[in-house]
Parts: C-alpha cells; sequence; structure tokens
C-alpha cells in the first residue's frame, strides 16, 4: 500500500548523495522514547503468524505474487516502512529497489527535493498601526523522511499553515519603514523561527523571501504628496546654491576685470564674437569702445 506525502530534499552527505538515519537515531518528539521502544520491540505470536502466513501466501503464488512486493523509488525519494504498524528498524528505504510484503507492509513514499510554495498575502498590522497586506514564498526540503511521516501528520500542510501564522507574527513587531526598507532581515528572521519550529518535523526551512507589500491606497497617495515635495524642497535647495556658487564668480570676474582695464575690452571683442558664430548675423557697432574710455575713467 503506498501514500504520498509533501515533497522535499534531503542531502546530509559530504558526496552529494542522500541519507536518511534510522529511527533510532532521529527521533526529536517528545515522546522518543517511546518510539525507539515501539521499533525494538519483539513482534508477538500473532505478528509472526500473520507475517508467515504471508509470506506462504506469496511463495504459492510466485511469480505473479513479485509485481506486488517489489518496489522501485527514485533517486530523490524515501520510502517510509510499518509493518503490522510498527516502523521497521533500518530507516527509510531507497533509492532503487526493495521488497515488501503486501498483506502486512505499508509504506510511505517521500520526496526529497526542495519544494516552493507561496504564502497567501496576509493582513498585517504594523507597529505604528498601519495595516498593509504581505505575501512571501518559502523554499524548504525534508531532511528526514522517517520523521516527516511518523511526528506529523502532513508535513507539507503543517509547514504551510505555520509560514503563514509566523509571517503575521514577525511583521507585527515591524514599523512600516522597516518593512518597506529591511526586507532582507526579516526574511532571515521568519528562516530562522520556522526551520527551528519544524525542525521535530524533519524539514528544513532554506529560504524566505518577502515578494510583495501592498499600502492602502490612501496611504500611498500620502506618501507620493510627501516624496514630491521632498524633491521639490531639494530641487530649491539645488538651485539656490547654484545661484550662490555663480553670484560669487561673477564677483570675482568683476574684480579681475577692474584690476585690467585691457580685460574688458577683450571680454567685449569675445562676445562679439560668440554672438556672431551663434546667430550668423551682422552686427553694426555706431562707435568704437575706445571712444567710450573717457567717460568711463571721468566717472
Amino acid at each position: 500500500m503506498e501514500s504520498k506525502v509533501g515533497p522535499a530534499y534531503h542531502n546530509n552527505r559530504d558526496d552529494g548523495g542522500y541519507a536518511d538515519p534510522g529511527p533510532s537515531t532521529t527521533f526529536k518528539s517528545k515522546n522518543k522514547d517511546d518510539l525507539e521502544d515501539a521499533t525494538d520491540e519483539k513482534m508477538g505470536c500473532c505478528s509472526y503468524f500473520l507475517t508467515a502466513l504471508s509470506w506462504l501466501l506469496i511463495l504459492c503464488t510466485i511469480p505473479f505474487s513479485l509485481a506486488f512486493c517489489l518496489k522501485v523509488v527514485q533517486e530523490y525519494e524515501r520510502a517510509v516502512i510499518f509493518r503490522l504498524g510498527r516502523l521497521l528498524s533500518g530507516g527509510a528505504k531507497g533509492p532503487g529497489l526493495f521488497f515488501i510484503i503486501p498483506c502486512t507492509d505499508q509504506y510511505f513514499k517521500i520526496d526529497l527535493r526542495t519544494v516552493s510554495f507561496d504564502v497567501p498575502p496576509q493582513e498585517i498590522l504594523s507597529k505604528d498601526s498601519v495595516t498593509v497586506a504581505v505575501d512571501a514564498v518559502v523554499y524548504y526540503r525534508i531532511y528526514n523522511a522517517t520523521m516527516s511521516v511518523t511526528n506529523v501528520e502532513d508535513a507539507s500542510r503543517s509547514t504551510r499553515l505555520l509560514s503563514a501564522t509566523t509571517l503575521r507574527n514577525v511583521l507585527g513587531m515591524k514599523n512600516l519603514s522597516e518593512l518597506l526598507s529591511d526586507r532582507e532581515n526579516i526574511s532571515h528572521q521568519m528562516q530562522s523561527n520556522l526551520d527551528e519550529a519544524t525542525d521535530n518535523w524533519g524539514v528544513k526551512v532554506e529560504r524566505v523571501e518577502i515578494k510583495d507589500v501592498r499600502l492602502p491606497v490612501q496611504l500611498q497617495r500620502a506618501m507620493a504628496a510627501e516624496a514630491e515635495a521632498a524633491r521639490e524642497a531639494r530641487a530649491k535647495v539645488i538651485a539656490a546654491e547654484g545661484e550662490q556658487k555663480a553670484s560669487r564668480a561673477l564677483k570675482e570676474a568683476a574684480d579681475v576685470i577692474a584690476e585690467s582695464p585691457a580685460a574688458l575690452q577683450l571680454r567685449y571683442l569675445q562676445t562679439l564674437n560668440t554672438i556672431s558664430a551663434e546667430k550668423n548675423s551682422t552686427i553694426v557697432f555706431p562707435l568704437p569702445i575706445d571712444l567710450v574710455r573717457a567717460f568711463i575713467d571721468k566717472k
């Protein structure tokens, strides 16, 4: 009998392969000793009788029974086997071919690849009493197939529900400015909280990302008006600084011209050259500049 539990990924060996330790070394739940005792306890007479009867039926129906006894799991999967309700020692089976007794064995196939899911948008009241809608994406994997079956009913569904509640709890302690500008630290905090909570389920939360923070329309308009006002204020300050620098430059130029009268005539000629080059026109002056110098000197 086959069942499938939520997918995830597991790799805890240096060579890149998969490994799933046995139940005697991996259970971290509150009933750790009870589970180990139940696994190692010897089967009773009834269990021996049913097992022997199942083997007899298999031998009598060979080769047809092999189609029901031989199972295959992929490289990214593991099979957790229960015999008459008891977890078989040795941990999860796979990858590859393994043997089960159809009448007495029940196995759960666990996908060990990385899984991502979207956390639905959550209406959150921030610390400064602003209501926002926030959604996120969570990446997780199952690092222990045995624990994901024996310690929780549905590891995938439980992780999804816990992610939604953790998102609300973490963001409810942040101000609006922190929600908008400090997403990386919020993601790390959520990942740490989720990873700690799901450790007993055999689940490893690898990454949490905040996707979008949606603000109310009125607040968006207020923030846009504030940003526009701030930009206009900066523009006026920059323009005033430019005028101040230009005035100082003109004053310095006037001081230089005052020290050298010939500089004024050179500047005058340079201005005429610029005008003629740009406008491409003929300019007629009624009198030379030298005739005006006498009046300038009297003043």
